[in-house]
């Protein structure tokens, strides 16, 4: 029990530290677009000097900020595709989203979780019983199809009895093809150097892979879902 208590206080000053600092320094003024667009060229020299040092930099910041549901996981995936490419890009941003959401549902277990499930035990009891009964595929269901905000995710997902293995490898796939359009998006937005550059047929075709993904996920998951159903007592 005392183990316990010391590992809750651990993690909480932890987080509490780190989430002063984010807001002593001011480190949201680096996770905007305007900020992207000004520092590209600098970041990009200074990525041409010392690229895995780069890579490991922006790599930890991305997981800290996702861990912590902090503002600016959805800049920082832009950002990736800005600065790293589409290749690189997608691998940086796809690692680090899954490790932060994966610390993020941690934390959220072990601070969160007996509180919850003392207050809204039965509540939480029938959300179990949902991932059991599904396993992975309702995790992989709400990654495909961006219902609820990605942060809520990983916190709810701490609260339920879902393994963290299972939550990381299916948050990977899941998240990937989302991360893989944003990422695409990223590295467009990061070639317009006038108005006539928001027009161009590549940066377009990003915005619109956007709005009709979570449309076109919902409607392949519609078809397939039945098909992973478990069987009714007495059916072969």
């Amino acid at each position: 029990m005392g183990k316990n208590i010391a590992q809750k206080i651990s993690i909480a000053l932890i987080a509490t530290l780190i989430g002063v600092a984010f807001m002593y320094f001011d480190i949201g003024r680096f996770l905007t677009l305007d900020y992207i667009k000004s520092s590209q060229l600098q970041f990009q020299e200074l990525y041409q000097a010392n690229r895995l040092a780069v890579i490991g930099g922006f790599t930890a910041l991305y997981i800290t900020v996702t861990a912590l549901s902090l503002p600016g996981a959805a800049v920082l995936t832009l950002a990736s595709g800005a600065f790293f490419g589409l290749t690189i890009g997608t691998l940086v941003a796809s690692v680090a989203s899954t490790i932060g959401a994966t610390l993020a549902c941690f934390v959220a277990r072990t601070l969160l979780r007996d509180w919850v499930q003392g207050k809204f035990g039965e509540k939480l009891k029938t959300i179990n019983e949902g991932v059991d009964r599904e396993g992975g595929f309702y995790l992989f269901t709400v990654r495909l199809i961006p219902v609820f905000p990605f942060f809520v995710i990983n916190l709810v997902m701490g609260l339920t009895s879902m393994r963290l293995s299972t939550f990381f490898w299916v948050s990977q796939i899941g998240m990937l093809p989302a991360t893989f359009v944003f990422v695409n998006a990223g590295k467009e937005l990061a070639k317009i150097d006038s108005l006539s550059g928001i027009l161009s047929p590549t940066l377009i075709i990003s915005f619109v892979i956007l709005g009709i993904f979570p449309i076109t996920v919902k409607k392949i998951m519609q078809y397939v879902r039945p098909r992973f159903a478990p069987e009714k007592a007495g059916e072969k």
